[in-house]
């Protein structure tokens, strides 16, 4: 990967169907990383957990990201905390990560920031 697309750049991609290629490179995913803050890359997915100021904003963020990921047919891990929710993504076709996930990372940031909450 020669330049880092800005997380608009990112978020402006389609998720396309991944399977029948390898994962993606942990270089690559470091370099992709650097635009979506907090977010962590772990084995093999990478994740993060956003804050609101109440459970029914978390609600609402969840049930965002919930239809960007039917539209883009790549569904996070969801979790549901007080306050709090968590996603994780992994490409589970290609058994790692994929640009799919750092698309879906980007728009769900996206949509963070227009909750008012980040």
């Amino acid at each position: 990967m020669t330049s880092v697309p800005s997380i608009e750049e990112l978020a402006s991609k389609i998720c396309v169907e991944r399977k029948g290629i390898p994962p993606m490179a942990r270089r690559e995913a470091e370099q992709l990383l650097r635009v979506l803050p907090g977010w962590i890359l772990t084995n093999g997915s990478i994740d993060k957990e956003f804050h609101f100021k109440s459970y029914l904003d978390g609600l609402d963020f969840a049930y965002s990201v919930g239809k960007i990921a039917e539209k883009q047919d790549h569904h996070p891990d969801i979790l549901i905390k007080w306050k709090r929710v968590r996603l994780t993504l992994s490409t589970h076709s290609v058994k790692g990560l994929s640009e799919n996930d750092f698309i879906m990372a980007a728009r769900s940031e996206l949509k963070y920031r227009e909750s008012g909450s980040g």
